[in-house]
């Protein structure tokens, strides 16, 4: 069985990525496939302290390791790492181009350990991985570039391990509990037989250049049909800004801090529509294959991490600008201060 390693017993994966929600969100397409090829394998997955509430009882993990930085980044990195060695995996997949996992990788132990070309300790895997990705200063130069057919990110993961199982491309999936799924129904049936149409809205991002304003979000909920109830979804420190669009709407209910990861999750699935920017919610809609419109400001579609499914749209300016990409994940201000990427989105477009 190719599920079986040469010693008789079941083969073993690891698969590291401790960057961003949404980039735990995309790796889950590693897990479908590797599941798909190895339906027998053991897997196992390390993420950062945080993200870990994405993978509550996930069907194809046997075992989650979570790196909580806030034990002190190095010390808690080289406790991991014992721990990692002690599995003897047969394949260590590592998803990311940071130092420290490439630290993790390297001394893992794994009888194969793969990575991208760019990750600074590849030239210690076993195997390297090009790793395909527009720069922006390229696409700023080019525009015509932004046009050309997009490597996606989950085609960039595929790579990792394309010569363990095909080159087809796998979609992420996450799987909200039955506990999950009550917490929503709690919050958005008002009585036993009657649910209204919703939409939601996810209007922070971690980055400043990739959040659309307040005032254009809250320009859009005042287009959108009555018929609808507004759903404000976030993370608790999102509270505030869904407070302030709520209340300048005239509309919109806040349920920033009040889902665990899942819950927003099945939130998601269950809605007409999921406004997001480019962030962590699109991700969470495209694994749950949810309608979703995503905005796109300081970053472009060009870089792989748009919508995955047909039911996903883009909205973004219409002509080029001649800042626009900025950089790859976006900055704390604006770089030239005028901030037209995100001020030049049309409300009607979306």
């Amino acid at each position: 069985s190719p599920a079986r390693t040469q010693r008789g017993g079941v083969k073993q994966f690891l698969l590291i990525q401790t960057a961003f929600l949404g980039d735990a969100v995309l790796v889950t397409s590693i897990l479908e496939k590797l599941h798909m090829h190895y339906p027998e394998a053991a897997i196992d997955l390390v993420v950062r302290k945080g993200n870990d509430g994405l993978f509550t009882a996930h069907p194809f993990l046997r075992k989650l390791h979570v790196w909580d930085k806030r034990e002190g980044k190095t010390r808690s990195l080289f406790k991991l790492i014992g721990t990692l060695r002690e599995q003897r995996y047969d394949h260590v997949i590592n998803a990311q181009r940071f130092f420290s996992t490439g630290l993790m990788t390297a001394f893992s132990g794994g009888k194969e350990t793969i990575g991208y070309n760019k990750n600074p300790l590849s030239f210690l895997f076993s195997r390297k991985v090009k790793h395909n990705i527009p720069e922006p200063k390229a696409l700023r130069e080019n525009p015509a570039k932004s046009d050309a057919p997009i490597i996606h990110e989950v085609d960039r993961l595929n790579d990792l391990i394309a010569h363990l199982t095909d080159a087809s491309r796998s979609l992420p999936k996450l799987y909200p509990t039955a506990e999950d799924r009550a917490a929503v129904d709690h919050l958005i049936i008002l009585s036993s037989d009657r649910l209204i149409p919703y939409i939601t809205i996810a209007p922070a991002s971690v980055w400043f250049t990739k959040q659309w304003p307040a005032e254009k979000w809250i320009e859009l909920i005042k287009t959108l049909p009555a018929q609808y109830r507004v759903l404000l979804i976030g993370a608790p420190g999102d509270i505030p800004l869904c407070e302030r669009i709520s209340r300048e709407a005239g509309r919109g209910e806040v349920l920033a801090g009040k889902l665990a990861l899942l819950g927003t999750a099945a939130l998601m699935e269950g809605a007409a529509m999921n406004y997001v920017n480019d962030s962590a919610p699109l991700h969470i809609a495209s694994a749950m294959n949810a309608p979703v419109t995503a905005v796109f400001c300081s970053t472009v579609p060009a870089f792989g991490f748009g919508p995955l499914n047909a039911n996903g749209r883009i909205v973004e300016r219409g002509q080029p600008l001649y800042c626009r990409p900025c950089g790859l994940h976006g900055f704390k201000a604006c770089p030239e201060g005028h901030f037209n990427c995100a001020w030049e989105v049309e409300v009607e477009n979306a």
